[in-house]
């Protein structure tokens, strides 16, 4: 009977953590689509501000999943969502580099690097080269 109350002592601990992990899970949901909102309507301090808190979120998450796998196995629905979570903040992630791309291309197009940045009295630019040298 001892040796069955040993192998059964995990699961309450598991049990105990799960109302935790789901809490986690919760807020966890909640900041990815805090953070979807504010990209969907552009909100660039909303992004700011949703990122930082998805971020503490997804380092709580971790540690709570952590902390309960050291327990015990951690129930699979829960596992699920987390994974389902992780799906969220990579295409998150992606979007926000196709539309930071969009941005630097369009900023490129406005504003090209390689243009002179001063102008001389004859409307030249200064250093512009001409035949390999430099024209003053």
């Amino acid at each position: 009977m001892m040796h069955m109350s040993a192998q059964q002592s995990p699961a309450p601990s598991v049990a105990a953590n799960r109302p935790g992990l789901e809490q986690t899970l919760d807020a966890l949901e909640s900041r990815l689509a805090e953070l979807g909102e504010a990209l969907r309507v552009r909100d660039l301090a909303a992004i700011d501000h949703h990122s930082a808190d998805l971020h503490m979120a997804l380092a709580t998450a971790v540690d709570s999943f952590g902390a309960a796998q050291r327990v015990g196995p951690v129930p699979s629905a829960l596992r699920r969502r987390l994974v389902a979570a992780s799906g969220q903040v990579a295409a998150q992630r992606e979007s926000l580099a196709r539309a930071t791309s969009a941005l630097d291309r369009a900023i490129d197009v406005l504003m090209p690097r390689d243009a002179p940045a001063c102008y001389s009295a004859a409307g030249e630019g200064r250093g512009q080269r001409l035949g390999g040298a430099v024209r003053a």
